[in-house]
Parts: C-alpha cells; sequence; structure tokens
C-alpha cells in the first residue's frame, strides 16, 4: 500500500473550501481529542471532593472557550482576506481585460506563480520547525506523497498533469465569462461548485446522502436558469453563463478527482504539489501564448503596452487567495474559509452598481438570493440535525425544575397550608 494512502480525510469533499488539498497536520480532529481526554481526567476524578472537580471543570471550559475564540477571531478576519482576495481577483481581471483582450495569457501568468508555494513553505519550514532540513530532503519527504518511489515521470503525466490542466481550465474559463458579463453574475454562478462537489462526491465518492444538500443543489440548478432568464436568454448571456457554469464544474471534479486519487495533503505535500504545477504550466504551456500572440488571437503591439500592474495584481490576489484557501484551516474553520467565497458576492454588486454595470431586477435577485441560499445550505455540518435535537434536549431540560427543586416545591406548599389551617382553627 502506498504511504499517502493512509492519510485521507475522513471528511466528505464538500465539507472543504473551494479548491482545497490539505488538511490539518497530525491530529485529524484535535478538538475532539483535547475535549475527550479533559472528560476522562474529570470522570476519572468524580470520586474526589466536588470542589476539585468543579474546579477542573471551570479550568476546562476556559481553556476551551479561550481556544474557540482564537479560532473564531482568526475566522473572522481569514473571511474578510478570502473574502477581498476572491473580490478583487474577479474586479481587477475585468480591468485588464479592457486594455488587453488576453484571458489565456493571463491564466498562464497567473498559475506560474504557483512555482512560490513550496519556496515559502520551506521558508516558514526553516523559521518554525527545531529539525531543519536542506531544501532536498524536504522534497524528498514531501514527494513521498505521490508514492514510495517519489515523483517519477509515470506519477506526474498520470497523477499531477490532469490536475494542472483542470486548474488552468477552471480560471481560464472564469476569465472568459467574465469577458461575457458582469462580474456579480460571475462571482454568484461559481458559487455552484459547492453543489456540484457535492454531486459528484455522492455519485463517485459515495458520501453520505443528505437531503438538505440535495435541496442546495436543486436551488443551485434553480439560480442558473433564473439567471439566464433574467438578461432574456440573449446568445451572449447565455455564453458567459454556460461558461462560468463550466469552470465551477471544472472546480468540482479537480476537487473530487484529487480526494479519490490522491486523497489529503499535508501541507507541505500540497505546497510541492502546487509548486509542480506551476511549474509544469510554465515548462509546457509557454508556446500557447506565443502561439496566440503570432496569430492575433491575442495580440498586442509592444510589449511596452502590456498592463504589468494588472497582470501582477491578478496573479498575486490568485495566489493569495489560493494559499488562504488551502492553508487556512490551520488557524480557523474551514467553513469560515468557504463563507468568504459567498461573501465576494455582493462586495461585487457594489462595485457593479456603483459603476453602472448591472440591473438589478427581481429574477436576478431572486436568483443571486436561492444560489446563496443553496451554498450556506451545503455548509452545514453532516450532523446538524443531531445538533439541533441535543441542543433543543439540553434548553428543555434546563427549563425543567430538577428533583430537589420540585420536591423542595411540594414540602413548602405543605407546610404553607398547614400553616395556615392551624392558624384557622
Amino acid at each position: 500500500m502506498k504511504k499517502h494512502s493512509a492519510r485521507v480525510a475522513p471528511l466528505s469533499a464538500c465539507n472543504s473550501p473551494v479548491l482545497t488539498l490539505t488538511k490539518v497536520e497530525g491530529e485529524e480532529r484535535p478538538q475532539e481529542n483535547a475535549v475527550g481526554t479533559t472528560d476522562a481526567q474529570l470522570a476519572g476524578g468524580a470520586a474526589g471532593p466536588e470542589t476539585s472537580t468543579n474546579k477542573r471543570r471551570l479550568r476546562c471550559c476556559i481553556r476551551v472557550t479561550k481556544m474557540q475564540v482564537q479560532k473564531a477571531l482568526w475566522g473572522v478576519a481569514m473571511v474578510m482576506c478570502v473574502c477581498s482576495s476572491w473580490a478583487g481577483f474577479t474586479q481587477i481581471s475585468k480591468l485588464a481585460f479592457k486594455q488587453f483582450d488576453a484571458p489565456f495569457t493571463l491564466t498562464w501568468f497567473a498559475t506560474t506563480w504557483n512555482c512560490l508555494f513550496f519556496p515559502l513553505y520551506y521558508i516558514g519550514h526553516v523559521c518554525k520547525s527545531p529539525e531543519r532540513q536542506t531544501p532536498r530532503q524536504r522534497f524528498r519527504e514531501c514527494s513521498r506523497f505521490f508514492g514510495d518511489d517519489g515523483l517519477t515521470p509515470k506519477v506526474f503525466f498520470t497523477k499531477v498533469a490532469p490536475f494542472g490542466l483542470l486548474w488552468i481550465l477552471t480560471n481560464y474559463l472564469y476569465l472568459q465569462a467574465l469577458r461575457k458579463i458582469n462580474t456579480t453574475d460571475v462571482s454568484v454562478l461559481f458559487c455552484c461548485n459547492k453543489a456540484f462537489v457535492f454531486l459528484l462526491s455522492w455519485i463517485v465518492l459515495r458520501d453520505r446522502f443528505m437531503g438538505v444538500r440535495i435541496v442546495a443543489a436543486i436551488l443551485a440548478i434553480a439560480g442558473i436558469v433564473m439567471m439566464t432568464y433574467a438578461d432574456g436568454f440573449h446568445s451572449h448571456s447565455v455564453i458567459g453563463i454556460t461558461l462560468v457554469v463550466a469552470s465551477a464544474s471544472m472546480s468540482a471534479l479537480y476537487k473530487v478527482l484529487f480526494k479519490m486519487v490522491l486523497g489529503s495533503a499535508k501541507f507541505g505535500e500540497a505546497a510541492l504539489f502546487l509548486s509542480i504545477v506551476g511549474s509544469a504550466n510554465f515548462v509546457f504551456l509557454s508556446f500557447v501564448p506565443a502561439i496566440l500572440y503570432f496569430t492575433h488571437v491575442e495580440y498586442i503591439p509592444s510589449l511596452a503596452n502590456i498592463p504589468w500592474a494588472y497582470f501582477c495584481g491578478v496573479s498575486a490576489l490568485l495566489f493569495a487567495f489560493s494559499v488562504l484557501v488551502n492553508f487556512g484551516i490551520a488557524i480557523t474553520y474551514p467553513t469560515l474559509i468557504s463563507l468568504g467565497i459567498v461573501l465576494s458576492v455582493p462586495v461585487n454588486a457594489m462595485v457593479d452598481l456603483y459603476t453602472c454595470e448591472i440591473h438589478f431586477n427581481t429574477v436576478r435577485l431572486i436568483a443571486v438570493s436561492i444560489i446563496c441560499l443553496g451554498f450556506l445550505m451545503l455548509l452545514l455540518p453532516e450532523d446538524w440535525d443531531q445538533c439541533i435535537i441535543q441542543l433543543s434536549t439540553k434548553l428543555r431540560k434546563r427549563d425543567e425544575p430538577t428533583d430537589g427543586e420540585s420536591g423542595t416545591g411540594i414540602t413548602w406548599r405543605t407546610r404553607a397550608r398547614t400553616s395556615m389551617s392551624t392558624f384557622a382553627h
């Protein structure tokens, strides 16, 4: 058995952020283990004095609450960063096309920035890890993710190159859609990838069936139809909607196939994988922008006219978004990271409304609302119904009087009646 097969995360593909590859290194469920250990200690010390038990319980609550508050605060910051990076990537890409209409060249240039993942990870490894390894040693250790033989040509062409193509198709189709329709429609339709991930993981990965997620998928499909109807089924808008839906489908396929073929990667392994994707993009696809330039498909008179500021801005924001999505789970909850993507929709809507590039009719507002609602429903955990039942049970028990309180009340009422009857006599 290959070494990476034991690292497949028990979570379904639908529970992770968009285009994420990683899981938390070390423990699979650190919070539950910590709470379980504390509960075992409390159970062991139950025979001791009640004061000691209360102190331990108080320390446990303070420790867990502090961890949760810290993680929630990091989550708020992560939501803002994810939202800003994704909305900024969308808006700046739209502005770049007004000066240089070259979606594939922009995709190739932005994907090449993925080469920076592993060097930045190694810098972090040197700063934090007590056992510092050389770049070659770290590379070999992370390469074991692909199998016992590491990164061989066969592994590259069978397990890395297909995901590189899906990565490029996802971003290229997204940028092509921006050329046809406004940024609000593109960003909200891309949120449907969460529904596509669920449908594919349910079919391919045999994930657990959940009725609420089926409803969310239906809402996403209904939103796509209503979004098309909002523009009156014009050919220009239909092509743009088709492109962004295809981009969302490529994103979902990329994610589900990664879970099925490679499992879940640790941070160093994911950084190496993304760097290999960026390097392969630079080595094997550099001829495509050259061909598009000489055939005048994506042509510009001189290199001085290339909007390098927009190109670098788009690439930097997409790189920052990838870093936050893939490595943000180390400091906060995956659900909060996914929430940043759907919050980019109102940001793009405000920009489009300010620039007068969109008309919010009733049909479009309903379509945007139901797609965002479906996305939020897909963020619910698998045991959300059990959590609600447990919460309602706890609230009901809290409202009901305990045995001691009820006994005290009966005794008091009995004494009151006795005293009243004695006084009457």
